[in-house]
């Protein structure tokens, strides 16, 4: 039973990738490869889906975290405004901004999605990106560990006594790694190579098979007999 239930919180974000996260990020990708300069005269409701100019001051530069590092710029304007964007790398633009310097900030819903100088343009972290493939893949993994939970939770439900394979041995801890190797080794090389990412569930459960039939995945561990425990000691 306490199988069953865990495969409703894997069941329930595996619905969110599919029917939220994976649309609300596919329409602001569209929204984002679509936008064009705005107008002269533009209204604030164009000026939502249009890309704006903004000319602003750096303030400070700085290197955040330890093993993953975060590339902060401290920016103002002429008035009372000040806020910080993020940024992945320190290159192109980042290596070469200092305090006082004035850039140009690209702006998109709000968002500052990139700064420029003297040619110079890097995307902050706000700009979208194309990764629904991996929304695909995260999304496919939880619901193949929710249907892995749930036919196990299952099988021990009705067969208590007998009820394997559905066990953790032979076959529970296989699936298990068979899931994870196919989401990331699907998700991560359809994202390199602009796969269209409706290829991403359909291939991780095949790609998860032949995982599984892989000679080393289907050897047995070797038994060991209380005598062969003796001989060791």
């Amino acid at each position: 039973m306490l199988l069953i239930l865990l495969a409703a919180i894997p069941a329930v974000l595996s619905c969110l990738a599919f029917t939220a996260w994976l649309p609300s990020n596919g329409e602001q990708l569209r929204g984002y490869r679509a936008a064009e300069p705005c107008p002269v005269r533009a209204t604030a409701q164009v000026r939502e889906n249009c890309l704006s100019t903004w000319q602003i001051t750096v303030v400070k530069t700085e290197v955040t975290g330890t093993r993953s590092h975060w590339y902060k710029v401290t920016l103002k304007d002429e008035g009372s405004w000040q806020g910080a964007v993020d940024f992945n790398h320190e290159r192109p633009l980042f290596e070469r901004l200092k305090p006082g310097d004035q850039v140009t900030a690209t702006l998109w819903r709000r968002y500052i999605v990139g700064l420029s100088k003297d040619g110079v343009e890097q995307n902050t972290v706000d700009v979208p990106r194309d990764e629904l493939q991996m929304y695909a893949a995260l999304g496919t993994l939880v619901g193949l560990l929710a249907a892995q939970l749930l036919v196990f939770g299952a099988v021990r439900l009705v067969r208590p006594r007998s009820c394997e394979p559905f066990t953790w041995e032979p076959f529970g801890w296989r699936i298990l790694v068979a899931i994870f190797v196919a989401s990331f080794g699907v998700g991560i090389p359809a994202m390199w190579l602009g796969i269209p990412w409706w290829c991403v569930p359909p291939a991780i459960p095949v790609v998860c098979a032949a995982v599984m039939l892989y000679p080393p995945m289907r050897r047995r561990p070797p038994e060991v007999w209380p005598e062969d425990r003796r001989t060791a000691v």
